[in-house]
């Protein structure tokens, strides 16, 4: 039998030395079938580095240690069953075979499977996705909302086999038998984390009214304890988001009370176990009873304690209130007497018409008679002598108040003048024209505002000059250098006046 590594007959040469010749593809074939059948089925562990997604599918990546670096692709289809998607940096155990690709004469892995090497390395993910989630939100306590206090329905998504669904219906059925629905998935494994993910979006796409299943008001995620590998579906980043997207409120029960998944941190409730996600969905029946029953009674007495405290007061009102048939003999006597004098009114008011009427009624030259005779007692009493007399008095006096008023007037305006006189000569005497008068000038600017202080006026500046007699236009400093004050001789001391 010929060897994997011998190159075939046709190939050999016999040449001085005795070495035989390969073509490049013989070379190429050889190797390879060396390294498929050497490495047919191997375990490779190392980190990953720079994975990429190519267009079609398949997946390329290094695998690298502190000495070595392995080139390793996985071909779609099983990249697509990963369990682990490779991400940089991520310590990973993978399964395969070595082959080599003579277009590029190197040798590479084919990768079927992923898995993380360690539980070191999959707490290192873990972590680093809750960081990523959490910054995306996904786990505000703002996004969470109330469990019902009692669901008409509820949905389980867990195994349909073994103790949990068990446990669940059992605790549902002792507390408050509702109507449950479950849907069946796988719990760990390849493929769990899809199925966990269309359950929740299953859940919530049923609609709320005429659908084929009634929708749940609440959602239970359950599965019993395992360890972190066994748990780590419902750390994967689609089942995540599903629980984080649902419209119902969901409650998490994975594992025991010590695990602790990413699905929790998204959920509205977490359950240390599954029974106890069962207590915390539905209220116990028997514990519902006896306090309706309660409030029942406390509502019986209370209504009875309010209508014995309504009868007591409608008994004092109507002891106040005195016999109501006296009180209503009392008002048919008021109106028998009322009646009795309303007639009496009435037939006096008839009888004074009737006599009204009989009376003969006075004729239009009676009535003219009667009229003209008051006219002429009036015109008797309207003489014009009183009315002259009066106007004659009036006259005279609005006379003498004229020349009163006269008189008072001219007095005013003397004292006005006389006053306004003396102010002509307070204000002549205080005139700056009396100041000009002595030799002194008044300076002012462009808009004939005083200039009071050397510093105010500037080099160039045009003012006006104003004298006693007359006003002369001037620039400041105009006249070249100015000259030298002269000096003044110092004022006479007092023993000088002397």
């Amino acid at each position: 039998m010929q060897d994997a590594a011998s190159p075939p007959e046709s190939a050999r040469d016999s040449t001085p030395g005795n070495m035989p010749e390969f073509t490049v593809t013989e070379i190429s074939g050889a190797v390879k079938r060396t390294i498929e059948s050497s490495f047919e089925r191997v375990r490779v562990r190392g980190e990953v580095s720079r994975p990429t997604r190519a267009g079609s599918g398949h997946l390329y990546l290094s695998l690298k240690d502190d000495q070595a670096v392995l080139e390793a692709v996985c071909w779609r289809g099983s990249a697509q069953r990963l369990s682990v998607q490779p991400e940089e940096g991520m310590e990973v155990i993978a399964t395969g075979k070595l082959t080599t690709y003579p277009g590029r004469s190197k040798y590479q892995m084919v990768i079927e499977q992923i898995e993380l090497a360690g539980e070191g390395a999959l707490l290192k993910l873990l972590e680093d996705r809750r960081k990523r989630l959490a910054a995306e939100g996904l786990f505000d306590a703002e996004r969470k909302r109330p469990i019902p206090y009692l669901p008409r329905v509820i949905g389980v998504v867990t195994s349909p086999t073994g103790a949990v669904i068990r446990d669940i219906l059992h605790r549902l059925t002792d507390r408050f038998p509702v109507h449950v629905i479950v849907w069946p998935v796988l719990v760990q494994g390849e493929g769990a984390k899809d199925q966990i993910a269309r359950a929740i979006a299953g859940f919530n796409a049923v609609p709320a009214t005429g659908g084929r299943i009634a929708r749940p008001d609440l959602l239970i995620v359950a599965r019993g304890g395992g360890s972190l590998e066994d748990l780590w579906a419902f750390n994967e980043e689609v089942v995540v988001r599903a629980a984080a997207a649902s419209d119902i409120p969901l409650i998490s029960a994975v594992g025991h009370e010590t695990d602790t998944t990413l699905i929790d941190f998204a959920s509205d409730r977490r359950a240390p176990t599954p029974t106890a996600a069962a207590e915390m969905a539905v209220p116990v029946r028997a514990e519902l009873v006896a306090r309706i029953a309660e409030d029942t009674a406390r509502l019986a007495h209370a209504m009875a304690r309010r209508l014995a405290d309504g009868g007591n007061h409608l008994n004092g009102l109507a002891r106040g209130l005195g016999d109501p048939a006296a009180r209503i003999e009392q008002a048919q006597q008021r109106l028998d007497y009322a009646a009795q004098t309303a007639g009496s009114t009435i037939q006096r008011r008839l009888e004074r018409l009737s006599e009204r009427v009989a009376r003969r009624l006075p004729t239009p030259s009676e009535m003219l008679a009667r009229t003209e005779g008051r006219l002429t007692a009036l015109l008797r009493g309207l003489r014009i002598e009183p009315i002259a007399q009066r106007l004659a008095q009036d006259r005279r006096e609005v006379e003498r108040f004229a020349k009163a008023a006269d008189s008072a007037v001219d007095r005013v305006l003397k004292v006005e003048d006389d006053r306004l006189k003396g102010l002509d000569r307070v204000l002549e005497a205080n005139s700056f024209v009396r100041v000009l008068d002595r030799g002194f000038v008044l300076v002012r600017d462009a808009d004939g505002a005083p200039v009071t202080a050397a510093e105010e006026a500037r080099d160039g500046q045009p003012v006006s000059l104003r004298f006693r007699d007359g006003e002369r236009a001037a620039v400041i400093g105009a006249g070249g250098s100015r000259p030298k004050p002269k000096p003044v001789a110092p004022p006479a001391s007092q023993e000088s006046l002397f």
